[in-house]
């Protein structure tokens, strides 16, 4: 650093200030500070930085289901916003959602060590695992359910199944059948129960409850349950990718969507504006919930109080895979 103001004609505070993105550092300062770095090819000692700051400027990320488009984007929005704010990234993926292997990676952090760990993993295990293990770092938990913990992001994933129930209400739809993710994840039992509240509260019975994996194939298989009863007009699928398989099984059924039935899915996946038809669906706002996290997060960790749960809003995305009934 010495060698970098030496050059660059300025106090080694302040080129602390320039690495540090410090306001106050006029720009034709900073342009000279950084073009000695350059030069230079300086890199922090962060061995050194941590010691005196008592820092890694690490976090810990444990997530399992990260083969999925939600679990997997919610992981890029919380990348992202650390890396904006000068903090790598350790990740920790569970294939299994067990207590002990929650305990293990959480152990693994803790020897890194990491300022602070997010948790994506939207399973009922998880949920209760976070309860009964102290971490001595702050800690935020990304999607069970509404935020119902202290120290949740979420979004609302009951309102984000009351926006495409309602829709298909409004559309005019009384025969709606819903093909749910694994009854273990919070947020697939959060859509379900969003889906029959919205019907109870319009009095309506609607069509059954077909669960799946997420997956295309789940998807499809139900889809082919549903088309063969003959009397759903409508199906809110709990992703996009079951949406996709049930669209194929309607397809092959002889069933025109949404002329004959029409079908709501769930993430708003990029490729979900090119299906055939083209997705009516939920989106998330991923980028946002990973920024949300990383700021609650930061904030437990410059001595702030621990987060009171934060609670997103999810929107509907009308595209061309709904219609009035026939």
């Amino acid at each position: 650093m010495e060698d970098v103001a030496r050059l660059a004609g300025v106090s080694h505070q302040t080129v602390s200030r320039v690495l540090n993105a410090h306001p106050h550092v006029s720009d034709a300062t900073r342009m000279r500070v950084e073009r000695a770095i350059a030069e230079l090819g300086y890199r922090r000692n962060t061995a050194a930085r941590r010691l005196v700051t008592r820092r890694s400027q690490a976090t810990g990320v444990l997530g399992a289901g990260m083969g999925f488009y939600g679990p997997a984007n919610t992981l890029l929005g919380v990348q992202e916003a650390a890396r904006g704010h000068g903090y790598s990234v350790s990740m920790a993926s569970l294939s299994r959602v067990t207590p002990s292997g929650i305990r293990d990676a959480l152990e693994h952090f803790m020897l890194q060590p990491a300022d602070g760990i997010v948790v994506i993993a939207p399973h009922q295990t998880m949920l209760a695992s976070l309860h009964t293990i102290a971490v001595p770092v702050p800690l935020v938990s990304v999607g069970f359910g509404a935020g119902d913990r202290r120290g949740d992001v979420a979004v609302d994933q009951r309102a984000g199944a009351a926006l495409a129930v309602q829709h298909l209400l409004d559309l005019g739809h009384t025969e709606i059948a819903h093909i749910s993710g694994p009854p273990d994840w919070t947020d697939a039992a959060a859509r379900s129960e969003g889906w029959r509240r919205t019907l109870d509260g319009a009095g309506i019975a609607g069509g059954p409850l077909i669960p799946g994996d997420w997956s295309a194939e789940s998807g499809y298989r139900a889809g082919l349950r549903l088309a063969a009863t003959g009397r759903v007009t409508a199906v809110f699928a709990g992703n996009d990718q079951m949406a996709l398989g049930a669209l194929r099984a309607f397809g092959e059924a002889g069933l025109r969507v949404p002329e004959d039935i029409s079908v709501v899915g769930f993430d708003d996946q990029p490729e979900a504006a090119y299906f055939v038809p083209p997705l009516t669906t939920v989106n998330q706002g991923f980028t946002e919930l990973g920024a949300r996290c990383i700021r609650m997060l930061l904030a437990e960790m410059e001595g702030g109080p621990a987060g009171t749960g934060t609670v997103l809003s999810p929107g509907l995305v009308v595209r061309a895979s709904t219609a009035p009934p026939a």
